[in-house]
């Protein structure tokens, strides 16, 4: 199965939009990994998990299919960025002591890709995977708009992988030892604007701009949600998920 690109096309915007994790799912999850020589963070996007894990890590092998992505990050001096897919990497065996994979493993060939982890994982490494849910904003109108939006206006653009991420992955298989699962939230205070260039970042947005030459998918709620959330900033809450196990 080929590897599905998403996002380069909207690379700078996604530096910009997407949200970061919090502190607390790094608390959750640090304390499970017994060393801290090398991590690999996959499918890192524009390194956001990869510049956490360089506080922690000697160093962090952080790559993506994408090199728009790649060109949005940060540079760290124990951070080593490359293009490769989740199911082939460039790496030797038994190399790293932890895994993450944060809001794209519903993008991979599953069976691949964990074989790829078992490969390049130490005995008794840690694997952990989490996403996010679609918002939710602070008033019922607004949370109605955005969810229409979501499930209607934009169905016809999402790829069927996109419905992994509504159920947590629970539909993905793990299969891997000594498996935890937390939640989090993430908060925002944004401005409408904020929201809509977010909202631009979706993969179905991608797909509807290749479908439609080029058009914004945003527009077609824009005007809407631009009423309706007024000139002030506004909570924007992400629930986040995760599940964390052992490769043996």
């Amino acid at each position: 199965m080929p590897a599905l690109d998403r996002f380069s096309a909207q690379a700078a915007d996604y530096a910009r939009y997407r949200i970061d994790y919090p502190p607390a799912l790094y608390h959750w999850l640090l304390p499970q990994v017994g060393a801290r020589e090398r991590a690999w963070d996959c499918a890192t996007g524009n390194g956001q998990v990869a510049a956490v894990l360089a506080d922690s890590f000697v160093r962090v092998d952080a790559t993506d299919l994408s090199a728009n992505q790649l060109a949005q990050a940060a540079p760290r001096s124990n951070i080593h960025y490359q293009t490769a897919t989740a199911e082939h990497t460039p790496f030797p065996n038994q190399r790293f002591d932890l895994i993450t994979v944060a809001q794209a493993v519903h993008w991979f060939d599953t069976a691949a890709y964990h074989a790829e982890v078992r490969r390049v994982a130490r005995s008794g490494a840690v694997l952990a995977e989490w996403g996010y849910q679609l918002c939710r904003l602070d008033t019922p109108e607004l949370t109605q708009t955005l969810d229409s939006f979501h499930d209607v206006t934009s169905a016809p653009y999402w790829d069927t992988n996109r419905q992994h991420i509504a159920n947590e992955y629970a539909d993905l298989p793990f299969p891997f030892a000594d498996v935890q699962q937390a939640h989090f939230a993430v908060v925002k205070h944004w401005l409408v604007d904020d929201l809509l260039n977010y909202l631009r970042t979706w993969s179905a947005a991608a797909n509807y701009a290749r479908q439609h030459a080029g058009a914004d998918l945003v527009a077609l709620v824009a005007e809407e949600l631009t009423r309706l959330w007024g000139p002030q900033a506004r909570l924007v809450t992400f629930p986040v998920f995760a599940r964390a196990g052992r490769v043996e």
